[in-house]
């Protein structure tokens, strides 16, 4: 396994480490494993921090944290987190969990993510430089049947996967990520060799139709669509960068470049602008990673939290290589509701209008709907796409009870303002059962069918007149995998053994309308995950997926798929 060589070399590299300082990184863990935290010494605001990545046993871990009454300055629509926004998180909540003494279960994960974090204060506090392997991963996949990769047209079987290949057979991902750091300055790198097997994709037919009809964009102009995947589609086998970005900390902003993870929703299954379901983009980013408080205002509104960043889609040929821009703020009126407003643009692409400052800045200011003429111009302000969310806890039940919704309007302001033209994705979050403190349980709906893209055949939400390949890059749609003028939803019942352990059994459906594609479709998802430590520094984990899907349009009757899936990842000490 391409595993064994990546785990050879890091363990020479780390051989260094004697038992003095196995000693004292042991000696700092207990330490940390039973204290509160104080403010952080020294002037940590001064400190950059990389972020965590969203498929990260964190995020679990402080959602459950939330939704049990703490962390009360974590913005679940923003993510991701840095590691040292995190540690401040915990040390805000230091009073209100030392007063709850009673509640094992959010001390337990607590004081778990508090030795996540730990070395990232120690980091802050001392103003050195600093370089650590985070992880090092092999994940063997196995499919049988006739899996779908097509989220913009027939569905998937894989969601939220940062848009790897696979196919029917054997699959293989093998990868590790490592961070650094000196003062402002932070680095993170994450990278993996993949591999999947070759697959007969589409026919010309049905690839044509899908392009023409559905799409509206000229096959024979255009043959080779990563949107469409006709076949036969070649085995995947390369070496890729999955994150990979540079950032600077300054005045409670971290300034970057390069690939990053975004998740701009509070559900668990999707974000409907924008989440980890394609390939992350590279991009310039300021994220104001720290609660700001604005004198009067925030009286009001609460403090505020927002993020800017701006970069290229890839894997478009309608026009090709157009640019996108994502403004998100997001306030807490009270310490159980959030509120987030988000704002998406692609513009731009070879032959309709140039990538310049001025095209940026008309895109950025443009609020209202435009003449065709226009449209169709080098004045174009590009396609525009508004979300809005919110989270809360219930009164009466805030340790128990959390709802939220996350939505999606096209070329309107806010789904606010045009709720009829939305899609939608509500959610609800039970932390804990009576007597059960280790299980939880979470349920969202989500729809694109709205009846503005009933009557326009999917040629809506997620579809735009001039940018037809929409919200896309590498072909995955990067926002909610439901796709364009789709129903469904997901279930999941947790039991958590620790809290980077769990053994979860999930559902999945959904549905595709017969007006945006003939016939329709449907997907039906069973699966069950367990998540493991076996030591300390060993996570296994493991997947089985049964489904069963109808697509009349690409195979007659009812089809099926399995997936079996097993990840091995190393997390070596600090």
């Amino acid at each position: 396994m391409r595993f064994l060589p990546f785990l050879v070399a890091v363990l020479l590299i780390r051989g260094g480490a004697g038992p003095g300082a196995r000693a004292q990184s042991a000696a700092r863990h207990a330490a940390s494993a039973d204290a509160f935290p104080a403010s952080m010494a020294g002037d940590s605001g001064a400190a950059g921090s990389v972020y965590v990545p969203v498929d990260s046993w964190m995020y679990a871990a402080l959602d459950r944290l939330h939704a049990l009454g703490y962390v009360d300055t974590a913005y679940l629509g923003l993510r991701p987190w840095t590691r040292l926004s995190i540690a401040h998180m915990l040390e805000q909540s230091a009073d209100d969990m030392r007063a709850d003494s009673g509640n094992d279960e959010a001390r337990t994960i607590y004081f778990a993510l508090l030795r996540a974090v730990e070395p990232d204060r120690r980091h802050a506090a001392s103003g050195g430089a600093y370089a650590a392997l985070e992880s090092v991963y092999e994940e063997l996949r196995g499919m049988s049947g006739t899996p779908l990769r097509d989220s913009f047209h027939l569905g998937q079987s894989v969601v939220n996967d940062y848009g790897r290949p696979y196919g029917n057979g054997f699959n293989d991902y093998s990868g590790l990520s490592a961070r650094a750091g000196a003062g402002r300055l932070s680095l993170y790198v994450r990278g993996e060799v993949e591999h999947a097997p070759a697959a007969p994709g589409y026919s010309p037919a049905l690839a044509e139709f899908l392009s023409d009809t559905v799409d509206g964009i000229p096959f024979a102009a255009n043959p080779v669509q990563d949107t469409v995947p006709e076949g036969p589609i070649a085995a995947a086998g390369a070496v890729r960068v999955m994150e990979a970005n540079v950032s600077y900390h300054l005045l409670n902003h971290e300034i970057s470049f390069g690939k990053s993870d975004h998740w701009m929703g509070p559900g668990k299954g999707a974000s409907m602008l924008w989440s980890n379901n394609a390939e992350d983009i590279y991009a310039f980013e300021i994220d104001r990673v720290e609660p700001l408080r604005i004198p009067g205002l925030s009286w009001l509104t609460g403090p505020f939290r927002y993020d800017f960043f701006v970069g290229s889609l890839k894997g478009h040929t309608y026009p090709n290589d157009p640019w996108v821009h994502v403004e998100k703020i997001s306030f807490k009126p009270t310490r159980d509701l959030e509120l987030g407003f988000d704002r998406m643009v692609i513009w731009g692409g070879k032959g309709h209008e140039p990538i310049t400052l001025r095209t940026f800045l008309r895109s950025f200011f443009s609020v209202q709907n435009v003449p065709v003429a226009v449209k169709d111009s080098r004045r174009d302000p590009g396609a525009r796409f508004g979300t809005f969310d919110f989270s809360y806890r219930i009164p009466g039940l805030r340790r128990w009870i959390t709802v939220y919704t996350d939505s999606l309007v096209h070329d309107d302001v806010s789904p606010i303002s045009a709720p009829q033209r939305s899609g939608i994705r509500p959610g609800i979050y039970l932390a804990r059962f009576p007597h059960c403190e280790h299980l939880d349980l979470r349920a969202e709906a989500a729809s694109t069918d709205t009846p503005v893209s009933s009557a326009q055949s999917g040629q809506f939400l997620y579809w735009e007149g001039v940018q037809r390949q929409g919200p896309t890059n590498k072909g995955f749609l990067v926002g909610d995998w439901v796709g364009r003028q789709g129903k469904g939803g997901q279930a999941w019942l947790t039991y958590h053994l620790s809290p980077r352990e769990e053994v979860q059994i999930e559902y999945r459906n959904a549905k595709a309308a017969s007006a945006f594609i003939p016939g329709g479709t449907t997907q039906n998802d069973f699966a069950a995950e367990v998540r493991k430590r076996v030591m300390e520094t060993i996570e296994i984990y493991g997947r089985v997926q049964y489904e069963r899907w109808r697509a009349p349009l690409y195979m007659p009757g009812m089809q099926s798929d399995a997936r079996a899936e097993v990840r091995i990842t190393w997390f070596p000490r600090e």
